[in-house]
């Protein structure tokens, strides 16, 4: 496995503004309006705020993974589609439609697997296995996908992954170390595994879950496969956001631990609204904790920024040609790899 040498600050989410309920709800009135008159679309994923989940359903928009993001953007009919998440989210969205404005409330908004996964170091190691097909999470930016053969989610990692394997593919895997080896586990496949980590995911440990099941004895055990290869030992249910909203009203449970980031509480509590949700435990709190459950990078979406970047159309993605044409076939890929499945 290959360690990245990137390093990286966690963003200071102090800074979001407290809005009390008459300034929330002017704004959504306000965003409510310049949705319609600019002909634009929220696009938002299941880790930012409820407040953004419940604006985007009302307003005709979608709250999903980054798989049903990407679609949605590239067959919705509007002229401008704002992406309430994370950088790479918005850079793919642009790809896919690069005739469209994409603009998102914070540039700054990005992932600690992007981050670590920086080009110039990742395209070195590429080339020193030449004879491999390199698959990349979606959770990269626009150059790391360029340079990919394949793009693929959480949600159709393992089916991707078996489908090259059958056919006698060796494979390059990055940037998630812990969802690459799970992929491994599941299919057989000859991968060589980048070194990058979520720190939200990898916070979660075996210990501190083990603890809470005794307290709740009952309750079923959800995970992302982010998460380390010790609490994904644990689980009922591995899998990708959708996944597991879909468990919290398939399973018997009444109970369940989640392992994943705390945002996609709103829609399993719409998914199972009888249920009992509780947190999977981290490694800290407060201080000593780097996430705590929830991705800061996420956390920096709020109204306020939402608004501002609507009303200026601010916060805008700009991509190279070159690279939206380049990194367009693995996501395509992708796209069409889910429609013949």
């Amino acid at each position: 496995m290959f360690r990245p040498s990137a390093t990286f600050e966690m963003p200071d989410t102090t800074l979001v503004p407290e809005l009390t309920e008459i300034q929330q709800s002017d704004l959504i009135q306000r965003i409510h309006v310049m949705l319609r008159e600019k002909n634009a679309v929220l696009i938002t994923h299941y880790y930012t705020d409820p407040i953004l989940q419940a604006l985007t359903e009302e307003t005709g928009g979608i709250v999903s993974d980054s798989l049903e993001m990407a679609r949605f953007g590239h067959q919705h009919p509007a002229d401008i589609l704002v992406v309430v998440g994370v950088r790479f989210m918005g850079e793919t969205a642009k790809i896919l439609s690069p005739h469209k404005k994409v603009l998102m409330p914070s540039l700054d908004a990005t992932c600690s697997l992007d981050l670590g996964c920086p080009i110039k170091e990742f395209s070195a190691f590429c080339d020193q296995h030449p004879e491999r097909t390199v698959v990349v999470y979606a959770n990269t930016a626009a150059a790391v996908k360029a340079r990919a053969d394949w793009v693929v989610t959480s949600s159709i990692a393992c089916d991707v992954v078996d489908h090259l394997t059958r056919h006698g593919e060796k494979l390059i895997w990055a940037p998630d170390r812990h969802l690459g080896h799970y992929i491994q586990n599941q299919t057989g496949a000859d991968m060589v595994v980048w070194g990058g980590a979520c720190v939200v995911h990898e916070e979660f440990k075996a210990n501190g879950i083990q603890k809470l099941q005794q307290q709740y004895p009952e309750a079923g055990l959800l995970v992302h496969p982010e998460a380390p290869k010790a609490v994904i030992a644990l689980a009922d249910v591995v899998g990708s956001t959708s996944r597991l909203i879909k468990a919290t009203f398939e399973l018997p449970h009444t109970t369940f631990i989640v392992a994943t980031d705390r945002g996609i509480f709103y829609k399993m509590q719409q998914a199972a609204p009888h249920k009992l949700l509780l947190e999977a435990p981290t490694s800290g709190h407060g201080a000593t904790c780097k996430s705590c459950g929830h991705c800061p990078w996420m956390a920096m979406n709020h109204l306020q920024n939402l608004y501002d970047a609507l009303q200026n159309e601010w916060g805008e993605i700009i991509l190279d040609g070159g690279i939206i044409q380049k990194a367009r076939k693995p996501i395509e890929r992708m796209l069409h790899f889910t429609t013949q499945a």
